[in-house]
């Protein structure tokens, strides 16, 4: 958190922009469920519940799992589903956290649960490495509907098969994979919205030539690892912990 704090004073004293790559931002089942929240399709959320799953049940020897500053699921994919409830919801009030190291060989935390404490509803994120079948993405309950999906957005791996922003088929989400809105009546297939990495970036450019507002200011960041921080003390403890303790 100090070098975070540091960062953005050197940036404010050099004139310099400041910014962090929060792509998941611009996931296309992120923007389709804010979609949902802003058209008020759900009603008043009662439960919001958000999930980075893999089943990756053996160590592997790669820094991300390795590192003992930076390393395991919490600091990997703890970030992205932090940074989404956020953006939908602000700041919780607290927070109550399990973060467990469940793999043999392990020396990083490869598991967490954590709920986020809101005047009104609980926001759970959940990651870990031991779900085989397809991922749960969101599960969000509110008093005039619920929304499921699963699966993740598409971009990453069209990235890696060569796709780019420039492809007629970049950010689209096959009907298949469609979410579902559940109320009274049958349920709703809600068409995702197209994921649009680069505006990530064309927003930044913006920002670089014009002083426009960068795209995720820095100190959302420093949130994020405040509240990994706080998570990780709350598992430690036991307790719930007031972001007053942060």
């Amino acid at each position: 958190m100090a070098e975070g704090e540091a960062l953005i004073a050197l940036a404010k004293q050099q004139q310099l922009q400041l910014s962090v790559y929060q792509n998941r931002r611009w996931d296309g089942d992120f923007l389709t469920l804010k979609k949902l929240i802003e058209q008020q399709r759900l009603g008043e959320i009662k439960h919001f519940e958000s999930h980075f799953d893999r089943f990756r049940p053996e160590v592997r020897q790669r820094w991300r799992e390795q590192a003992s500053v930076g390393g395991g699921i919490l600091f990997d994919l703890g970030p992205h589903l932090i940074d989404q409830t956020l953006q939908l919801f602000g700041l919780p009030e607290a927070i109550t956290a399990q973060c467990e190291t469940m793999r043999e060989g392990s020396n990083n935390v490869d598991y967490f649960n954590l709920i986020l404490h809101y005047p009104k509803h609980l926001a759970c994120l959940h990651a870990d490495l031991y779900s085989a079948g397809p991922n749960r993405r969101y599960i969000v309950k509110g008093s005039a509907g619920s929304y499921e999906k699963s699966h993740l957005d598409p971009q990453e791996p069209q990235l890696a098969a060569g796709l780019g922003p420039d492809h007629p088929d970049w950010g689209a989400e096959p009907a298949e994979l469609y979410g579902y809105l559940y109320q009274e009546e049958q349920p709703q297939r809600i068409a995702s919205e197209r994921g649009c990495y680069q505006q990530y970036f064309q927003q930044m450019a913006q920002a670089i030539r014009h002083n426009a507002p960068v795209p995720v200011a820095a100190e959302d960041a420093l949130w994020s690892i405040k509240l990994i921080k706080l998570a990780m003390e709350s598992s430690r403890l036991g307790q719930t912990l007031s972001l007053k303790q942060a």
